[in-house]
């Protein structure tokens, strides 16, 4: 039987969002709303952990397999909300002009001639909202383009199912042509600068992991990451893109007005009906308006922000999985949550 741990911590552990905290923010959650979370957590044997977060301080933690709280765990797909901050903060430094940029001006000599020309119109906005319009390299064509010699030309000769800015089109290529945009303008890796412009100012560890042939780091998957990281993700958007170190000190890693862009609906989900902005789903649960990043097999990343929450779920990512019906559940135990607590 695997390990149960669960506890709480109301003056332990603090994000340097919590340094933020206003006399008249929010209450956190009671202490039986959070232990109920805890108990239906022990439900579901996939579930590996849950981390609540208040004001940037956590309070609740709850481990019953896998990785521990503090240990990386594949995110999945949940790797799209953390590549659109990458995006954001990329901005931010000037290494991308701003999400009008089209990709080709990113990509350079790298688009292929095979590319239709419609590609030219692509620009990285319409790949943090998943609009890119090119054919879907996630579902059935998903093992295909995995196994194709060239991600990144396999993803730009597909054809065009849309236009680009029209409905939303759930697909990993256009995340990791994000990656390679970001590769190839900056002349860094998306590894590097991961490490620069978030895990150095969020003090967070967000190591390797996997690249493509061409040494591209996957873009919108396979991320290791803690859920205490993912906390931390969490908190930059829930403080508008700002940071606060333990002297006080601001620093800015997303651009002013970053947060409310990429939680605006652009798109809408075929599969929940949920509104999609850069890397963020957009619902309501509780009677709250929740945003939230997913990956396969129940990865998940809440943030609440009129309760002042950040909410971490990770639980085993190998097949099968019982995809969005676990999701649901998710949700539901969220939704719970803020009812109750």
């Amino acid at each position: 039987m695997r390990l149960l741990m669960s506890a709480v911590f109301f003056a332990a552990t603090f994000f340097p969002s919590a340094l933020n905290a206003q006399p008249t923010s929010p209450p956190p959650p009671n202490a039986d709303a959070l232990n109920s979370l805890s108990d239906d957590a022990s439900g579901y044997s996939r579930l590996h952990s849950i981390v609540v977060a208040h004001q940037g301080r956590i309070i609740h933690e709850h481990h019953q397999g896998g990785p521990g709280v503090d240990a990386p765990s594949n995110i999945k797909s949940l790797s799209k909300t953390v590549l659109a901050a990458l995006v954001g903060a990329a901005i931010e430094e000037g290494i991308v002009e701003s999400t009008d940029q089209t990709l080709v001006s990113l990509l350079g000599h790298r688009v292929p001639d095979a590319a239709a020309p419609e590609v030219a119109d692509i620009t990285v906005s319409h790949l943090l909202s998943l609009q890119a319009g090119l054919e879907r390299t996630s579902g059935q064509n998903y093992g295909a383009w995995v196994a194709s010699q060239n991600w990144v030309e396999d993803a730009l000769t597909r054809p065009f199912v849309d236009r680009p800015g029209g409905r939303m089109l759930y697909s990993t290529g256009s995340s990791h042509l994000l990656s390679a945009a970001l590769t190839y303008t900056s002349g860094e890796s998306t590894y590097a600068l991961a490490q620069r412009l978030l895990a150095e100012p969020l003090n967070i560890a967000i190591p390797p992991w996997l690249q493509d042939p061409q040494g591209i780091y996957f873009g919108g998957n396979d991320m290791q990451l803690s859920p205490r990281a993912l906390v931390a993700i969490g908190e930059l958007y829930r403080n508008d893109g700002v940071v606060v170190d333990g002297n006080g000190n601001e620093q800015r890693v997303l651009p002013e007005g970053w947060v409310e862009r990429s939680w605006t609906p652009r798109g809408t989900s075929r599969w929940t009906g949920d509104g999609y902005g850069y890397g963020w789903f957009i619902t309501q649960l509780g009677g709250e308006d929740v945003y939230y990043g997913r990956g396969f097999g129940g990865q998940a990343l809440f943030v609440v922000p009129e309760r002042a929450l950040t909410i971490v779920m990770t639980a085993d990512p190998t097949p099968p999985s019982p995809g969005g019906q676990f999701q649901e559940r998710l949700n539901a135990m969220v939704a719970d949550l803020l009812t109750h607590g």
